[in-house]
Formats: C-alpha cells, sequence, structure tokens
C-alpha cells in the first residue's frame, strides 16, 4: 500500500489533522482505523465548506449520512461485479440518479469523483478503489446491524465450524457475516475483495466504532464474537491456501488486533529454535508473512536457518522472490554433529529446481550467489535450472555444486557460458576429458564471461588438462582463477599449463595445482606469469625451492601470494628459497610453509631473510614445523601475520 501515492496522501492527511489537535489521541495502527479517520475528516470538511457550520459541531447531518450510505450502497454493489468505473445505468440500479451523483462528487471531492468523457455521458469512479472497498464494507456491516440482514451469501462450513459458532449459547449471526466474508474473499480468483475483508473485520471492533459514532447509529459484535472470528481465520490458515490469501488473513488478524500467531514465531526465531520445529502450516504463513513484512532486507537466505527440507523451501519460495536484495540464497546441504554425524540434505528435487528457475528468470529477480551444495538434483532438475540460468533476467554470477549427477551428460557448459562469472559448479563432479573438451570450446568462445573455473577433484589427468589447455590461450578467455587441485595432473599437464599460462595473452592470475605433481619446471614458468600460486602437497623437492629462488629474485617477478604446504622441503630446500624471499624485486606478500619439516635451522634462514628492510613478505605460515623459539620471536616482530 506505501507504495500508492494517494494511500500516502490519505494517511499524511489524516496523520496531519491528529498532529495538529489539542487531543492526545493514539494513532492509527491499522488500515480500517486510518480510513475511518478520513471519512470523518473529509465529512468535517464538508460540513465547514458547504455546510457553513463550526469544526466543533457534530460531524453526521442527516444530509451527509444519507449521502454517504448512497455511496455505499454503490461501492458494494458495482465492487461485486467487479466496476470501478460508473455510468447513468450502474447509478440508477442502485437507486441514485445523476444529480444526487453530481452533489456527492461536489461535496465529498477527495472521496468520490465526476469523471470527463469522451463520448459527453456522465462518468463517476472513486479516488481509489480503497475507498470503494471501505465504503462497501461500511454498507454491508451497517446494513446488517440496521436489519440484521446479511448481504453475503453464507456458504455452510465444516460441523466443527458450526459448533464453533454456537457454543455459549452466542447468536452466531456476526459470525456467519465474517465467515463468509472470508469464505468469499477466499475463494476471488484475483484477490479483489481482500481490503473489503479486512475493512469489514476491522469496522467489527468498538474502537471503530466509536470513529464513526454519528455515522454508525448502532454498534454490534463483542469480544465474544471476535475471538470466535479470530479462531475461524486461523481454521483457515491452518489449509493449503496462496501465499497472497494467506498473507491477506494475517493482516485481517491485525485488523482485529490479534497477533498471537506472530508472536508464536517470532519468539522461536528469538530462541534460535526455528529449524528445529515442525511447523504447521499456519505456522509457516506467519513465517512467510514476518518475513515479508520485515523492514529490514534479506541479503543472506539461509534455507538452513529455518528447516532443511523441500517443504521449506517450497513454503519460503515467496520470500526469495520478494526480498529486492536477497543477492545470496544458500540451500546447501545442513550438517549438524550429536552422538553420532547426521547429515539432512535439503533434498531438493526436479519440483525446487523448477521453482528456482522461475525465480531466476523473473524480471525483479536480484540472486547473484546460489549454493546447491550436495543436493542431488538429477539431470532432470539442472535441465530445469538451466532454463532460468539463461534468461537474460538472471543475474546469478556464483553458482556452486549441483552434484555429480547433475552434471553427467548434460550440456551446461554453453549455459554457464552466457551468464556466469564465478562457477563453482563442476568441483567433485567425475569430469572426464569429454568434459574438458567441452570447456575448452567455452573460454574459447567470443561470448565467454566465465572469470573463475573450479575444476578440483576430478580424475582430468594430463590428456584432460592438455585439452582445456586449448581454451585457456584463447585470447577470448577470459579467465582470471583456476584451480585443478587434486585432477591427477602430472609433469606433462604441467609442461602444457605452464606453456599456455606463461604465454602474453593468458590472462590466469591465480592457479591451484595442489595435491599433483606437475614438476620443477612447470613451477618455475608458472611462477613468472601468476600473482597467486598453490602448489600444496605437490611433492616438491630442492630443486624446486632453486627454481622458485630465482622467479622471486627476478625483476619480473609478480607473485604475491605462494601456497607449499605439505611439501617435503626440509631445511635445506628453505634456505635455497630464502635467497630469493631477501631480494629487492621479491613482491611475496604471503608465504605457506605449513608442515614442510622445518627445523630451527631453517627458521633461522627465514628469520634473517624476512627481517631484512627489502622483504615483502608480511604473513606466514610456518604450522606444524619447528623453527625454534629464536626464530618465532624474531619473525614475529617483523611480520604482520605468523601461524
Amino acid at each position: 500500500m506505501c507504495h500508492i501515492p494517494l494511500f500516502c496522501w490519505i494517511t499524511a492527511t489524516v496523520l496531519e489533522d491528529m498532529l495538529k489537535s489539542r487531543e492526545k489521541r493514539e494513532l492509527p495502527k491499522t488500515l480500517t482505523q486510518i480510513y475511518s479517520h478520513y471519512v470523518v475528516l473529509q465529512n468535517k470538511v464538508k460540513m465547514v465548506k458547504f455546510d457553513r457550520g463550526a469544526a466543533t459541531d457534530p460531524h453526521w447531518s442527516p444530509q451527509s449520512r444519507e449521502m454517504m450510505e448512497s455511496l455505499g450502497k454503490l461501492a458494494f454493489e458495482q465492487l461485486q461485479k467487479g466496476k470501478l468505473i460508473f455510468y447513468e445505468s450502474d447509478l440508477t440500479e442502485c437507486g441514485m440518479d445523476l444529480r444526487a451523483a453530481s452533489v456527492c462528487s461536489g461535496v465529498f471531492t477527495q472521496v468520490f469523483r465526476e469523471e470527463s468523457s469522451l463520448y459527453q455521458d456522465k462518468v463517476f469512479t472513486f479516488t481509489h478503489l480503497s475507498l470503494q472497498e471501505f465504503l462497501a464494507a461500511l454498507h454491508v456491516h451497517q446494513t446488517f446491524i440496521s436489519s440484521k440482514v446479511s448481504l453475503l451469501e453464507h456458504k455452510p462450513q465444516k460441523k466443527k465450524t458450526s459448533k464453533n459458532l454456537l457454543h455459549c449459547g452466542v447468536e452466531p449471526d456476526f459470525n456467519l457475516l465474517h465467515q463468509s466474508a472470508v469464505d468469499e474473499a477466499l475463494q476471488s480468483p484475483n484477490g479483489h475483495l481482500d481490503l473489503f475483508l479486512r475493512f469489514l473485520l476491522g469496522l467489527s471492533l468498538p474502537t471503530n466504532q466509536r470513529l464513526l459514532q454519528g455515522l454508525l447509529t448502532q454498534t454490534g459484535s463483542d469480544s465474544q464474537t471476535i475471538q470466535r472470528t479470530v479462531e475461524y481465520i486461523k481454521e483457515k490458515l491452518g489449509e493449503s491456501l496462496s501465499t497472497e490469501r494467506s498473507i491477506n488473513l494475517f493482516h485481517c488478524l491485525n485488523e482485529l488486533n490479534d497477533r498471537s500467531l506472530l508472536e508464536e514465531i517470532q519468539q522461536s526465531m528469538r530462541s534460535g529454535c526455528l529449524s528445529r520445529q515442525r511447523l504447521s502450516p499456519a505456522q509457516w504463513s506467519a513465517l512467510v508473512f514476518i518475513l515479508l513484512s520485515s523492514q529490514e532486507h534479506l541479503d543472506v537466505f539461509d534455507l538452513k536457518s529455518f528447516s532443511p527440507s523441500e517443504e521449506a523451501f517450497v513454503k519460503l519460495l515467496p520470500v526469495i522472490k520478494a526480498a529486492k536484495k536477497a543477492e545470496y540464497v544458500t540451500l546447501e546441504e545442513h550438517v549438524f554433529s550429536s552422538l553420532t554425524k547426521q547429515h539432512l540434505s535439503c533434498g531438493l528435487s526436479e519440483r525446487s529446481c523448477a521453482d528456482l528457475s522461475s525465480v531466476l528468470s523473473s524480471q525483479s529477480s536480484s540472486v547473484k550467489h546460489l549454493d546447491l551444495s550436495n543436493n542431488d538434483l538429477q539431470d532432470s532438475g539442472v535441465e530445469l535450472l538451466c532454463e532460468g540460468l539463461k534468461s537474460p533476467h538472471c543475474k546469478l554470477d556464483y553458482l556452486r555444486s549441483v552434484g555429480s549427477q547433475g552434471i553427467k551428460g548434460l550440456n551446461i557448459f554453453t549455459t554457464l557460458k552466457l551468464k556466469l562469472d564465478f562457477c563453482d559448479v563442476l568441483s567433485s563432479c567425475d569430469l572426464s576429458e569429454r568434459s574438458c573438451a567441452a570447456l575448452s570450446s567455452v573460454l574459447r568462445s567470443q561470448s565467454s564471461s566465465v572469470k573463475h573455473l573450479d575444476l578440483s577433484n576430478n580424475n582430468l589427468q594430463d590428456s584432460g588438462v592438455k585439452l582445456l589447455c586449448e581454451g585457456l590461450k584463447s585470447p577470448h578467455c577470459k579467465l582470471d582463477s583456476l584451480s585443478l587441485s587434486g585432477c591427477v595432473n602430472t609433469d606433462v599437464g604441467g609442461a602444457s599449463l605452464a606453456s599456455d599460462l606463461s604465454s602474453n595473452s593468458s590472462s590466469v592470475r591465480e592457479l591451484d595445482l595442489s595435491y599433483n605433481h606437475p614438476g620443477d619446471s612447470a613451477v618455475k614458468l608458472l611462477s613468472q606469469r601468476l600473482h597467486t600460486l598453490r602448489l600444496s602437497s605437490c611433492g616438491l623437492s630442492e630443486k624446486s625451492c632453486a627454481a622458485l629462488s630465482s622467479v622471486l629474485s627476478s625483476q619480473s617477478s609478480s607473485v604475491k601470494h605462494l601456497d607449499l604446504s605439505k611439501n617435503h622441503l626440509q631445511d635445506s630446500g628453505v634456505k635455497l628459497l630464502c635467497e630469493g624471499l631477501k631480494s629487492p624485486h621479491c613482491k611475496l606478500d604471503y608465504l605457506s610453509l605449513s608442515g614442510c619439516v622445518i627445523t630451527e635451522v631453517g627458521g633461522a634462514s627465514l628469520a634473517a631473510a624476512l627481517s631484512s628492510n627489502s622483504s615483502s613478505v608480511r604473513e606466514l605460515d610456518l604450522s606444524y614445523n619447528h623453527p625454534g623459539d629464536s626464530a618465532v620471536k624474531l619473525l614475529s616482530q617483523r611480520l604482520h601475520t605468523l601461524r
């Protein structure tokens, strides 16, 4: 509603009048209160401007009351027909002639107005649909109070509902009216009775009836009646309703000053136990309402914060769709520890992929980061997901792991090349030489936008890496970061990589070759071009350290981040490496030597090299070594970070 200019104007008009008043009155909290104040205010304007009365006079004259009743009847009967513009024939059906309509539009100019017509016929309309809905509800409420006639046809409900209405010996008439209105609004295919229902229920509160005193000649309903209406709405919330209908029912509960369901869920959210609860349909609806009504932007949506299940995903899908800033969406496997480790997959299926696809392809989608780790979506699910990825509205730039089964046999690469800057989707997916050929064609494509590619823990071997290199050396390749960790790569594949990544046309600046054996020659060539090089557990030797040292001391050296952890370098290898570290040309900022079998001898060499004024290293990892206390003391004085 706050996006509707006229509603904002109505609210501002009401608040301005209340704040100018010397009476200390509570500001309106519901829609019914705002519109009741507004109608009273418009009648006061009429009385002062046209009836020459004083602002302190009783607001509702017989003439004003008659006009408002006529407008209410017109509003209701035309609302049922779905009409917003009224011609002479529509007025006649409602017992109003053109003269009476013109008078109403003349004195209640901010409620009802005459519009110009191309065919010189007089045309009338309410200034906004919400005013028509309010006056329609007022007409139904007043008619029921004055004549005990319900203008809404009641459709009998379940037996338990009838029992609820008749308990305590209270006449069920008002409840039947409210039930009829709830049922009719829920059956509306386009929600055209949603606001009408909120207003009708809100008018049953004594506080709103007092606001309209003089227009409403009698009052009706009591606390028991209101409570039974609340119970009926909660029953309806337990049924399978659309998100829009459920949300409107919560607005109705708000009009009736009942927030019990919402407070129950809010308490669970505050206590952190929401993810461990099995929620009822009504509670799910309450959670969606709270999240959609929250004034805080939903920047991160993590399914496991609510419940790691497909049911939760489906129930909360409207939240992802509506959240303008939900850029980071995590639907990964939920892991927790107890006596034994249990893995609760979110269990997302083909249905979930179809729903996700609709989110990604919607024009309002803002999701940029999607994590589907450890959900076995299968080929069919990934194919559905790709429909969303191909959409011009898709803003995704990070997609993580769709599982091994979802990649096999699927030509996903063509889709990914169009949309993703970061592709971590292929990690641990049993990719083969054939996959490398497909990926290579993507990297060579002129439209390719892939900048980060993670192929770690796939059995690519040297033959696959060689095929991949065809794409890496293409002038169209925009890849900045490549991970081939654990891809069973030897010095043959290392040589191919070194040759192509050391060329001037290569855009790759970050390479992870951990858990491979690329060979000393490849290591030397690769370290000449890259900014970040990870060589953890690569079987590096003393010879490798000599090669790296020569690169680090070279004037053209560009390596800033070097990971040599879990290699059997020993003190002799570290001593050689230190020759490069103390060079004024060395640009290294981060060095990891974790688990490299270094003793006090190697520690002393490192301390001497890194303590020099020319050293650029600011972060050093020496964990799982024994460098000696004196070396640690010297290093800690010089470095920003020492592990």
